[in-house]
């Protein structure tokens, strides 16, 4: 049967991306970035050639059939009509076209555009539709006049209904019913599915009236309906690319990444599916699927000009398979303009409320950046890694004990497409001089101190202040533990301090930032504890005006 899809989109940075016939092309990145205006010029060129965007400037057609084939492909999907002229007009679901101008416009895809074939094989499926597809709809002669609404195929097609009730049940946990004798219209109910009693079918008086006791679709809210709207008309069109800008909207989370799971394992596969996103919940749910046909395209405005990365499936596989990006907010970062990766939600919760009261000290409002973190240092290099793929602006922030090895530091500044040989000379030298530094306390040393501590023990249960005060016994055992507690400042004098501030220097001109002060905690020292405690009381702290975090208002500056 005759057939179309973009072989390829132009945007205006000069990229050309190139699409299979079947791929669902999946458009992330931040607000106003070009996701919506790139499937609304796709279509508006597809249309005419000539229909120039902003975002896209140009787009190649793919297409295979004849004209035989084109005609058969218009009796299949509408009503053939004659009308005085030679040749019959075709009309179907969104579309009236006359056969003479179907082959004419059939011969000039590739240079013109479809012109009025846009409809024969284009669905852009507006948000208005998918409210509107759980409205009842006009009833019609099943056998004798074609389809004009989404419903029609359900009332049409027993196995059509089972289907969307199935899926209809893993979202809401109920059913959705066709009911097939109401009179001038068709509507849709939810609720548990009536089962007809001896004697009687679906169109039985006492099997209606124990249906009309359920709820009306089109009566219940909008996640409902937008969730029955986008794959009811993503399932029941026969067209050939099928547009859809944020499918998730009016979703909650567990919905969005069903309908993500759904789109992208279960539908037709001989289409094009391009789909504009704002949610890692949906994003999920596509990459679920686990299918060898996605695209992930992101998005990002300079300016006037839209930049844009792609993932392919297999570089998606790759990435899929990391537990961390897998159950982790990660991905969220994609629909953002900058991400900070950070090693702890303590280290986020912190430098991100610091910058909020730094533009608030401003009049202005906090820039579009998500804090990120993975866990640890040793997962840094594999979000970078990630997101880098994708073109997200990235800065790394590590505490100072990051340049105690050459893993992960090695990955990180590779991952962040640094040259590692270009600054190992200064880090070994900033390594080896900190390396040599006498630990604070020898072995007896120690042995006597955790004595002392111990001897004091009487309770039952080993008390937490104990254990934190061995932890700070056995931290100065290690030359890189105090380092972590006193920052740059550890470093000797001379050569290796020199050594230190080119190193810094090498690390920030990549996109890694280094903690001057150690860690976290040496930001505000007046303070005790540590990690989610000591943010607690820092961040009931004038973030604006403690001088006490005039350090820590300057690193973050540094970071935006």
């Amino acid at each position: 049967m005759a057939q179309v899809w973009i072989d390829a989109l132009t945007f205006n940075d000069g990229n050309t991306v190139e699409l299979a016939k079947n791929d669902i092309v999946v458009l992330v990145g931040p607000n106003n970035a070009g996701k919506s205006a790139t499937l609304r010029e796709s279509a508006q060129l597809l249309r005419a050639k000539s229909n120039k965007g902003k975002v896209i400037s140009d787009l190649l057609i793919g297409r295979e059939g004849n004209e035989e084939e084109l005609i058969r492909r218009l009796e299949q999907m509408g009503d053939k009509t004659f009308s005085g002229n030679p040749l019959p007009s075709y009309r179907g679901f969104g579309f009236d076209v006359y056969e003479g101008n179907a082959k004419s416009y059939w011969l000039r895809i590739e240079d013109d555009g479809l012109s009025e074939l846009l409809e024969v094989f284009v669905k852009n499926i507006s948000t208005e539709e998918r409210l509107t597809a759980a409205n009842p709809t006009n009833n019609i002669r099943l056998s004798k006049e074609p389809p004009t609404h989404p419903i029609h195929f359900l009332q049409k097609k027993d196995s059509l209904e089972a289907t969307f009730s199935h899926y209809f049940r893993q979202a809401f946990g109920t059913d959705l019913i066709v009911h097939r004798n109401a009179g001038s219209e068709v509507p849709l109910y939810v609720g548990e599915r009536p089962i007809p009693k001896d004697g009687e079918d679906r169109v039985s008086e006492g099997y209606l009236a124990e249906l009309e006791t359920r709820d009306l679709l089109h009566k219940q809210g909008d996640g409902m309906r937008s969730f029955v709207g986008v794959l009811l008309n993503a399932f029941v069109s026969q067209h050939s690319i099928l547009f859809i800008d944020e499918p998730e909207a009016f979703l909650h989370p567990p919905q969005a990444r069903l309908l993500g799971k759904m789109l992208a394992r279960d539908l037709p596969t001989a289409r094009q599916l391009f789909l504009a996103t704002h949610s890692q919940d949906f994003l999920k749910g596509l990459l679920d699927a686990g299918v060898n046909n996605l695209k992930i395209i992101r998005v990002r405005r300079d300016g006037s000009v839209n930049r844009v990365s792609m993932l392919s499936s297999a570089d998606i596989e790759a990435i899929w398979k990391d537990s961390l990006l897998r159950h982790s907010n990660v991905l969220d970062g994609l629909f953002h303009s900058k991400v900070v990766i950070c090693e702890s939600d303590s280290d986020c919760r912190f430098y991100s409320a610091v910058m909020s009261a730094i533009f608030e000290d401003q009049g202005s409002i906090a820039p579009d950046i998500m804090f990120i973190h993975c866990g640890g240092k040793h997962r840094i290099a594999v979000v970078v890694r990630a997101l880098r793929k994708l073109g997200v602006p990235i800065t790394v922030v590590a505490d100072f004990d990051v340049l105690s090895d050459i893993q992960p530091l090695r990955s990180i500044v590779e991952g962040l497409e640094g040259g590692w040989s270009e600054l190992e000379s200064d880090w070994r030298l900033v390594k080896s001089s900190v390396d040599q530094k006498r630990p604070e306390l020898e072995t007896d040393d120690v042995k006597r101190e955790i004595s002392v501590i111990l001897s004091s023990v009487e309770q039952r249960i080993f008390p937490k202040e104990v254990a934190r005060e061995l932890g700070k016994i056995l931290k100065k055992t290690s030359a890189w533990s105090q380092a972590k507690t006193a920052g740059k400042s550890y470093i000797p004098s001379g050569d290796p301090t020199q050594a230190y501030a080119r190193l810094r220097a090498a690390l920030k001109s990549v996109g890694l930032l280094v903690v001057d002060v150690g860690e976290l905690e040496g930001f505000v020292r007046s303070i005790g504890n540590h990690g989610p405690t000591w943010v607690n009381d820092a961040l009931n702290r004038d973030l604006r005006n403690d001088p006490e975090l005039e350090d820590a208002r300057r690193f973050v500056s540094e970071m935006v």
